[in-house]
Formats: C-alpha cells, structure tokens, sequence
C-alpha cells in the first residue's frame, strides 16, 4: 500500500471489525477491503474461508477469523458447491464485539452475527448474484438444472432478503446496485464507487500504443470473454486475453491465430499492457468494473456493453464508447468506431482520476460518520 492515502484520525480510536466473504484472491473486492484494512490495522477479519498467501500483507497480518468450511479438504477449490450451505457457515465464523462492524459483501458477509449495540454497515458488491439475477451465466442453460436449483435460489432469496435487515447503512458501489437493493431488499443505500490506484495506473509516455486490444478478466461465463474471442477471432484484429478461470481452455478452442490467451499475469504485467494496446474490451455486465478505470488512468479508451457499470464510468466520446448488444457484430462496430475517432489520453486520465483511493476514503469516511450517528 503506498502512503499517500490519509485516513480519519478518530478511525485509530474506535473498535472496529471487518467482514468478508471469502478469501481467496486479490481481485477487485479484495482490493476494496485492503484499502480499508489499512485504515482499521487492528481490526479483527471474519469470512467464510481464507487461502493463506492469496491477499496481501494489509489484509493477512490480523487475526483472521473462518467458518467450519475452511476445515473442508480442498475447499479453496471446491468452496462454490458448498453455496446452499453459506447461511450455515457464516454464523460460525465468530461474533466479534465492535464499536463497528464494516461487511463487504457479495454474498454472505452481511451476514455475520453481531451484538445489538454494534453498528453495522455493509460495503454493497451486489446483492447475492447467483440468487437474484445471472441465473443462466452461472448455472447454465439447461432447464432441468433450473427446475432442481429453483428451490435452493428461492431460499437463498428469502434468507438473503431476511440479513438485509441486520444491516444499519447500506452503501452501493454504483447506483447501478444501489437500485437492486431498493428492489430486492427495499431498503436504501449510499454510492461509493469503490477506489482504482491511479497513482500505480499511469501512462507511459515512452511506451508506443500498439495495434492490439486487451481484456482483463476472470474468466467465467457470465464475464462473456468468449463475445470477444469470436469477435476478434471473425476480424483477425489483435486481441490480448488476460486472466484464468473455468472457461480458459473452451476460449482458447475458440481463439483464432489473432487472439492470444495469457492466463493469469501480475498487476506489472497488466499495466504494461493497458499502456501498449489500443483499447481495453470489457464485454460483460459488471456491478461496477474495475478493469475500465484502471486502463483509463493509464490513458487507454475503453469499449464496453452499454449496460451495469461501465455506463457510470466510461464517459462516452471522450473515455470509450459502448455497443448495445452482446454480439458479434456490435462489438466489432463498436472497434471500428473507436479506431475512427480521435481520444485525448489526458481526458481519459482525469475521467479516471474521478475514482481515486483518496477519494473512496473520504466519502466512506462520511458513510460510516452517518451510520454511527444513527
């Protein structure tokens, strides 16, 4: 963590614990809660499971709290079968004694026992993807395997709506998801677009842009990768896939000779690659998309679906643009489009700069001061 992020000085006074889901990489949820950890050095961890060396210092050197899960052979492969059983496990994972009990959370970490007078507050991915919404890019199409799984959803659904209430301050991390909450949970919530590190994101000006796209991405179904490997492979322009996941090895049948796959690479990697290519391709519906803020404040225009997220952060014209539809077509449009315009590397650097880590702390800071105040 670099130290030019300045934290609230009441933080160090208050007693304050920290909920997460899983721990099992440092992805962008994970990136959240080590800006946060960092502000909360002394604060307790709870979740479901921990891979130990998978998240960084910030998050790992505290006491670290699991669910009877993390005693599963294997369960750091496996732990996604266990999902009926989330709203068993979470409840074993402790019950800390805090002043404050912050949760980010995607699925069960709002959902962590705590004592009356503890306040709680719920940093808000999404409410519980597989349960609500996503049903087929998570389970398939197969309509015997909707009809078996339609039981456990709609329990999931209840139990997920009943921990809502357990929450004092929602915040969302897009209006995006701040209306699923209203609709799913019918309660209220904050935005805090959640923190890209423009300070490591930069360009280069001694790096030339190259004739090639990238994408960054788990690579899973509902990420739609595969839009882009067939779009790309149908143009034979250059396309970069960073990223690993369930779905590498069909990408990879798909893959023409003008997409390269990579597989997972480090944070150098990936900015070395955000400063050389000429657009960052982001094919799929995100919460929020850390991905497109991080490329922009390297100065790379982005070209996404117009839908979730990416709508809130990618400022049409002058950072990316977007197609409407998950296509092939569209998509390739959409390129062609992009590489017929003129983008000013300084404009989508300050569009970036709207989501810096200084600024997630501060308007968190301001949640967290309401919260505690009623």
């Amino acid at each position: 963590m670099n130290h030019e992020v300045h934290y609230p000085e009441a933080w160090s006074r208050w007693q304050v614990a920290l909920s997460h889901d899983w721990l099992t990489g440092m992805r962008g949820g994970e990136k959240v809660l080590e800006l946060l950890g960092a502000g909360f050095p002394q604060a307790h961890l709870y979740c479901l499971l921990y891979k130990p060396g998978s998240v960084s210092e910030t998050i790992a050197n505290r006491p670290i709290h699991t669910s009877w899960l993390q005693r599963v052979p294997g369960i750091h492969k496996t732990y996604r079968y266990f999902l009926p059983l989330f709203p068993l496990a979470i409840r074993t994972a402790g019950r800390p004694r805090a002043d404050l009990l912050i949760s980010t959370s995607h699925c069960a970490a709002k959902a962590l026992p705590h004592h009356p007078e503890t306040r709680h507050l719920c940093y808000c991915f999404t409410p519980m993807r597989y349960a609500w919404t996503f049903h087929e890019e998570y389970f398939g199409a197969s309509t015997t395997k909707r009809l078996l799984l339609a039981p456990t959803l709609a329990g999931l659904r209840r139990w997920d709506r009943a921990q809502a209430k357990g929450v004092d301050r929602f915040v969302a991390i897009s209006h995006h998801v701040r209306r699923r909450i209203e609709t799913f949970y019918g309660r209220d919530a904050d935005v805090v677009y959640p923190p890209a590190n423009t300070d490591y994101y930069t360009p280069d000006p001694h790096v030339p842009r190259e004739d090639v796209d990238v994408v960054v991405s788990a690579l899973v179904p509902y990420k739609r990768v595969d839009l882009a490997v067939r779009a790309y492979t149908r143009s034979g322009r250059r396309l970069v896939v960073i990223g690993a996941g369930t779905e590498f090895e069909k990408l990879q049948s798909l893959a023409g000779p003008s997409v390269s796959l990579l597989g997972w690479q480090p944070d150098d990697v990936i900015r070395d690659w955000y400063r050389r290519c000429r657009f960052l391709v982001f094919p799929g519906e995100e919460d929020f998309g850390i991905v497109p803020v991080e490329a922009m404040a390297c100065g790379t225009p982005v070209i996404a679906y117009r839908k979730g997220g990416a709508t809130e952060t990618v400022r049409e014209g002058v950072s990316g643009c977007f197609f409407d539809h998950q296509a092939e077509d569209a998509l390739n449009d959409a390129r062609a489009d992009a590489e017929a315009s003129s983008w000013s590397e300084a404009a989508i650097r300050e569009q970036a700069e709207r989501y810096s880590r200084q600024r997630f702390i501060d308007e968190m800071a301001e949640a967290i001061t309401r919260c505690r105040q009623h």
